[in-house]
């Protein structure tokens, strides 16, 4: 018995040597980069935002505004002479209940009316972060991300239960599809729009936010095939569309 375990290792150490590297080796490359979605500074912003409310919002309400600020956690203190900004709101309620705003990414079509305009998310996303600064309303915020399929998916990034500048985050599980089956398989997620709710028991006569530097830490790498550049979504609307 002791003979036939010294004779299996001796074999597997043969086959190791004999094997080719790539057939031991974990296939799986990955390439996590740091992906910044929206700064809300004026030389970089990459839409513009809209606020709405939920039914019983108090007439006039919300207000939104970009001001000077930032989190001095992610920055550091006495950058006066940088342009930062930030996403403010300022909000009221007639009575407590599960109320809400959406704070949406939104552009002007043709024809000037405001529609809604998703972020595009590139790679393969792992989890996506923000800063809101808080005031200690027991409220919370969610994330709406829309997968490959089209399909809307509600992620919980915490609670705002806090003073100051807090970092909200969450993971994207694995059963949000971020890739579709058939080629073109590059689908990626949008970012659809983010919605703070209230809570029954807490106040909502009189509530400020303010958002910063939303970002994703994603997955950029591609696996290449033979003739991947027809595929590229650029290329089929190239191809198809002349543009």
């Amino acid at each position: 018995m002791r003979k036939g375990s010294i004779l299996l290792i001796c074999l597997l150490l043969l086959l190791s040597l004999l094997l080719p590297v790539e057939v031991l080796a974990d296939s799986q490359t990955v390439n996590l980069e740091s992906k910044v979605l929206e700064t809300f500074d004026p030389d970089t912003k990459t839409t513009d935002w809209l606020v709405v409310g939920s039914k019983f919002t108090t007439k006039g309400y919300p207000k939104q505004v970009y001001t000077k600020a930032w989190p001095e956690a992610l920055f550091g203190a006495n950058l006066e002479n940088k342009d930062y900004q930030v996403l403010g709101v300022h909000v009221k309620w007639d009575r407590k209940g599960y109320n809400n705003i959406e704070i949406i990414p939104v552009k002007k079509d043709d024809k000037g009316n405001v529609v809604p305009n998703p972020i595009p998310i590139p790679g393969d996303v792992k989890n996506i972060d923000l800063w809101v600064w808080c005031s200690r309303y027991d409220y919370y915020m969610d994330v709406h991300l829309r997968d490959a399929n089209g399909v809307v998916h509600v992620l919980r990034l915490g609670s705002l239960n806090a003073v100051g500048w807090k970092n909200l985050s969450t993971d994207i599980p694995g059963y949000i599809r971020q890739s579709a089956v058939h080629v073109p398989f590059l689908k990626t997620l949008e970012l659809v729009k983010l919605v703070i709710w209230t809570k029954p028991e807490e106040k909502v006569n009189d509530y400020y936010v303010y958002i910063d530097q939303i970002k994703v830490l994603t997955d950029m790498f591609i696996t290449r095939f033979d003739g991947d550049s027809l595929a590229s979504p650029k290329s089929v609307q190239k191809v198809w569309e002349g543009k």
